[in-house]
């Protein structure tokens, strides 16, 4: 069995995943793939570690948590989904993003599908306090489980 998707379609659905153009064009030329599960290996791969200037690339076309994606297209429909309607702690994430973004200069970074509000402020939290380069291995690695997720949604057995 094959993954049957168009190179079109799967470039499309990485660079929704994740905006990164090396990452992007190293998992496309590793097609065809026989399933899903070796789709999501190349892009592991390809994704482990990003660079700096990847990570700054990435997060260009991620909103902060708490806050609405503006615009449409696919990324902010998986930012939407992923952030949720929640507002509790809304007030203290927002706190929290604007100390993030004073002590490390990006945009606060956090697969949120799956955790509650609660959870995400004690990650903020927490982080706030480790070093810069801890911090940004931890972004990047917070941006290719993301990217991961979106792929699974998009090119899983339940896509529609």
């Amino acid at each position: 069995m094959s993954l049957n998707v168009s190179d079109t379609a799967l470039r499309e659905g990485l660079a929704a995943s994740l905006a990164v153009p090396r990452w992007v064009e190293d998992v496309a030329s590793a097609a065809p793939f026989d399933d899903l599960a070796a789709l999501l290996a190349a892009a592991h791969a390809a994704a482990t570690p990003l660079s700096p200037a990847e990570i700054d690339e990435a997060i260009a076309h991620h909103p902060r948590i708490g806050e609405k994606p503006k615009g449409e297209g696919t990324s902010q429909s998986f930012s939407r989904a992923e952030q949720g309607s929640d507002t509790e702690f809304a007030e203290e994430i927002a706190a929290g993003n604007r100390a993030y973004e004073e002590r490390f200069g990006r945009v606060f970074i956090i697969r949120a599908a799956g955790r509650g509000r609660a959870e995400i402020l004690a990650e903020l939290t927490r982080r706030l306090e480790l070093d810069n380069d801890t911090e940004l291995a931890i972004v990047g690695e917070q941006l290719r489980d993301i990217a991961l997720l979106r792929l699974e949604k998009l090119f899983g057995e339940d896509a529609a």
